[in-house]
């Protein structure tokens, strides 16, 4: 079954320069690592020469996700992703995979909030085999019926697996509905259940003729390739394909919160545990940009490894959490969340445990970091940015990310500078700021007993609980 991610956090490298090809844009002069290519019908190219070995990691990216869709249709999204594979007049259902098996190449796909994606890595002179078929599935592809009945019943099962069966997953979906009222973060990226069960064929054909186009989508190439020839390859196969009437999207801006909210699940589980957000900025609509540097920095003050707050003061400081962490994703394209999860040790409430992760950050408005924690943390988070260059498909992917929200693989370098330029100030302004009650939601998961587990389920069957 095809992979969905909620949550990505992946960022560029370099510049390049625009130059104009006949009536495509393109930029066959490196100024930089990546190579800037346009077409006439709006579809991008970015691509990155790495000779190092005959390998390439093709990409591309759908500016369509989860947070596109409306209530009633939720997961539409990543059900058409598991329907990309069922074939098109050229290629029949299940051929697109076994072609690229038998050529040594690995393929798959992923859902998110934001974006949607499809990749290969295979041997670099089988480049124009992935284009060509990427091409025909962009507006050739087969909405069977048979075949979506079929391929409905697995995502469903995925559900039942990954979310209402997994205590920890269930417990963050019901957070995430809980923390926004308006947002379209709020819905889960697989979909509710009863929207799965509602779902037709005509709703992934309508979303499919809106959103699956070449004005829509991102062609990403890293890997031992020369730039030119990949622009001459999707200028042939990408070119042809035809434009789509992109729906205008309303802005859905998260509603106002009044203080702090609460849920909590009574779910068979081993242990407790606790989620926490914080309502924060993104870099896509932040007032301040350098706020949003500086909660990304912060993220690495609390949870930045070993010598991090969470871990050195309640894991093994105060030994009040046997696991504990922070989170935040500076490139969504919504109002997001910074936040905290944690398991607490034995003898300790969650009560307890909440609190302490508020002391942490009371500590931090109340006192500056201190510059020798400052830097540490700084080279940590630009370190790790760095580290990721490492990899083809991950480069591939942190052009993807930020071309397909809107933030453009130049960003990088930004990232870069203005991170080596957060401050002390800045971090405990921000922590002052954002991380308040008024911006807090946070989701309890209580343990049941293992024997008032076993009624529950048993009542779920005797209810009525869909079949496969």
């Amino acid at each position: 079954m095809r992979i969905y991610l909620s949550l990505l956090v992946f960022i560029v490298f370099v510049l390049g320069a625009i130059l104009f090809v006949f009536n495509d844009k393109a930029s066959p002069v490196k100024e930089g690592e990546v190579q800037v290519f346009e077409l006439t019908n709006g579809m991008k190219l970015r691509v990155i020469e790495n000779h190092r070995a005959p390998v390439v990691v093709s990409q591309v990216w759908y500016n369509v996700g989860a947070s596109f869709e409306h209530d009633g249709i939720t997961g539409v999204s990543h059900v058409l992703e598991h329907m990309m594979f069922k074939g098109t007049p050229e290629h029949p259902a299940g051929e697109f995979s076994e072609i690229i098996a038998a050529n040594g190449g690995k393929e798959n796909a992923f859902t998110s909030k934001d974006y949607t994606a499809y990749f290969q890595r295979i041997a670099s002179d089988k480049l124009e085999l992935c284009l060509s078929m990427e091409a025909d599935r962009m507006r050739n592809l087969i909405l069977d019926e048979d075949e979506f009945l079929k391929e409905i019943e697995v995502v469903k099962e995925e559900r039942r697996l990954r979310t209402d069966d997994n205590p920890n997953a269930l417990l963050y979906e019901r957070f995430s509905a809980m923390a926004y009222t308006n947002s379209p973060y709020r819905q889960p990226i697989i979909g509710w259940m009863e929207d799965l069960e509602s779902m037709t064929i005509d709703d992934l054909r309508s979303w499919y003729r809106h959103w699956y186009a070449p004005n829509n989508a991102t062609l990403v190439v890293v890997g031992d390739v020369d730039a030119n020839e990949v622009f001459k390859l999707t200028k042939e196969y990408f070119s042809p394909l035809p434009i789509a009437s992109l729906p205008k999207l309303k802005p859905r801006r998260e509603a106002q919160q009044y203080g702090v909210q609460r849920i909590t699940l009574q779910l068979p589980a081993e242990v407790p545990t606790l989620i926490m957000g914080y309502k924060v900025p993104v870099l896509k609509i932040a007032e301040d940009e350098n706020e949003v540097y500086a909660l990304e920095v912060l993220a690495g003050l609390l949870d930045g490894g070993d010598s991090a707050r969470l871990t050195k003061n309640l894991i093994r400081g105060q030994q009040l959490a046997t696991s504990a962490g922070a989170g935040y994703s500076l490139y969504a394209r919504h109002e997001d969340l910074f936040t905290f999860s944690a398991i607490p040790a034995d003898g300790v409430t969650v009560e307890q445990l909440e609190e302490a992760i508020k002391q942490e950050i009371k500590a931090i408005k109340q006192t500056l970091p201190e510059q020798k924690e400052m830097d540490r943390v700084i080279a940590q988070v630009l370190a790790a940015s760095v580290y990721e260059q490492d990899s083809s498909f991950y480069r591939a992917m942190q052009i993807g990310i930020l071309e397909t929200v809107g933030l453009g693989w130049q960003t990088k370098d930004k990232y870069i500078e203005k991170g080596k330029a957060v401050t002390a100030e800045q971090v405990q302004q921000v922590a002052k700021k954002y991380l308040v009650d008024k911006r807090l939601s946070v989701a309890v998961l209580d343990p049941v007993p293992i024997e008032e587990a076993d009624v529950q389920a048993s009542n779920a069957h005797a209810g009525g609980r869909h079949a496969n």
